[in-house]
């Protein structure tokens, strides 16, 4: 099958997704799960100064995350994925896309309610995206329900974690599936080096 050229270097088949769509999948899913793995570890594990300096890398990769999230969606919008399988049933094709989008709802609201929860803090501690850039809080602090908002937005940040778990796994699962079950190559799509 011929190949379809988008831009140099993201040459796909029509059966396997581009270049950088496969870059930004894997870099946003490693980090996720170090983001995940660092998370708990700042939260349970460090005291002091190690742990001050593990939240600000936490915040520092949030926030990258957010911004190769909003890449990933851009470039999503503006290059259709590869279809899915001949033979698919439908249930599949829609449970895919679900958790397609609620990988993007995740991967959007998580950074956003943390920075709920640092903007609602009642102590001040300057968040620098890799010490370059001073990243602005959203004006909650102090505010005559800025403590409920803060319990809030904590409480939602554990939650959506736990629910990119979830999907993860139904991902990961699915994705398995495919490879050794329904031996369609669907993963074979989205690995740089397996085709």
């Amino acid at each position: 099958m011929a190949n379809v050229v988008d831009f140099p270097g993201t040459e796909r088949s029509q059966t396997r997704y581009t270049s950088v769509a496969i870059v930004l999948h894997w870099t946003i899913a490693v980090l996720l799960v170090l983001q995940i793995i660092g998370g708990w570890v700042a939260e349970d594990v460090l005291k002091g100064a190690a742990k001050f300096q593990a939240f600000q890398i936490h915040k520092s990769m949030g926030l990258t995350i957010l911004l190769l999230t909003f890449a990933r969606l851009a470039w999503r919008l503006g290059h259709k994925p590869p279809p899915p399988p001949a033979g698919m049933p439908d249930w599949q094709k829609t449970a895919a896309s679900a958790v397609h989008v609620g990988f993007y709802v995740l991967l959007i609201a998580i950074p956003l309610s943390g920075l709920v929860l640092i903007s609602s803090s009642s102590y001040v501690v300057k968040t620098m995206w890799w010490g370059l850039v001073q990243v602005p809080e959203l004006p909650l602090r102090g505010l005559e329900n800025s403590k409920a908002i803060h319990d809030a937005a904590g409480n939602a940040h554990s939650l959506l974690v736990w629910g990119t778990i979830v999907l993860w796994a139904l991902h990961v699962g699915a994705a398995l599936k495919h490879q050794f079950v329904d031996r369609d190559g669907v993963l074979g799509r989205m690995l740089p080096f397996l085709k």
